[in-house]
């Protein structure tokens, strides 16, 4: 197991400190301007930069909803049997798309603006003026408008199928007992746990929604629209605001064995 005790600088632990403790315990006419021209199909639009509107608000909302995403992980007995290579595995690949089906279970949306880029006459003029890295860091931080609209469409995608609470439990389970993993040590037990989520899935459907044949093969196309939804943009999105520059996968450790 990693160690955590690492030097760090003062600001970003006392930025990490408060996404740690919450998991412990006139821009938006112009953008939905420029959303539309992406709908029209102009390529150019997507490759806008765009930034939470409301990012204090919106990133201790996703910081909740990652704590409850560690805590279900945590308490199932069959991820407790697991190795704890196994087990590192599963939550540095899988806590991305588990927070993207929270955030859908507990219908978190979130507003963005378009980030303006800096003239050429303003960065002349402010040149030698940032302090080293001050550049580096907001360029990391700009996400393209077709990110932010693949992370909305699998949001809508599941609000419009109006997923029950028992159907977001299998889905998350069929999510976090991925056996395509490199290296894992229980590779035919985690490949049976996926299977045995996704058929109770499929049986609680058949029960449940009798009438609609296709519900469980509309479940899975909104499963697999989380594939192309990186965990760099999630965490650039909802957690750099707030953790600084402390590393996304150190944090959530830290956090999930209490360290």
């Amino acid at each position: 197991m990693a160690c955590y005790d690492g030097c760090q600088c003062s600001n970003d632990r006392k930025q990490s400190s408060i996404l740690y403790s919450i998991l412990k315990n006139n821009n938006h006419a112009q953008l939905r301007r420029h959303q539309g021209t992406i709908q029209r199909g102009c390529s150019c639009g997507s490759k806008k930069k765009v930034a939470l509107r409301f990012p204090q608000l919106t990133c201790k909302t996703a910081s909740a909803v990652l704590g409850k995403t560690l805590k279900f992980m945590k308490n199932l007995p069959c991820f407790q049997e697991l190795p704890v290579h196994d087990q590192l595995a599963l939550v540095r690949s899988c806590w991305s798309p588990l927070l993207m089906l929270g955030l859908a279970q507990d219908r978190v949306d979130f507003e963005t603006t378009e980030t303006l880029e800096p003239s050429m006459l303003q960065r002349i003029l402010t040149s030698g003026q940032e302090e080293p890295g001050d550049t580096h860091r907001q360029n990391d931080q700009q996400l393209s408008t077709a990110e932010i609209q693949g992370i909305k469409a699998f949001l809508e995608k599941c609000w419009a199928l109006d997923i029950s609470t028992k159907e977001y439990a299998y889905l998350k389970g069929a999510v976090l007992f991925n056996p395509d993993l490199p290296g894992l040590h229980c590779l035919h037990y985690i490949h049976c746990l996926q299977s045995e989520a996704q058929q109770a899935l499929n049986e609680y459907v058949k029960i449940i929604h009798r009438e609609d044949l296709t519900r469980f093969a509309k479940l899975m196309v909104a499963l697999s629209m989380l594939r192309p939804i990186n965990a760099n943009v999630i965490a650039e999105l909802f957690f750099r605001p707030i953790i600084g520059a402390v590393n996304m996968d150190d944090l959530l450790l830290e956090v999930f064995y209490d360290k």
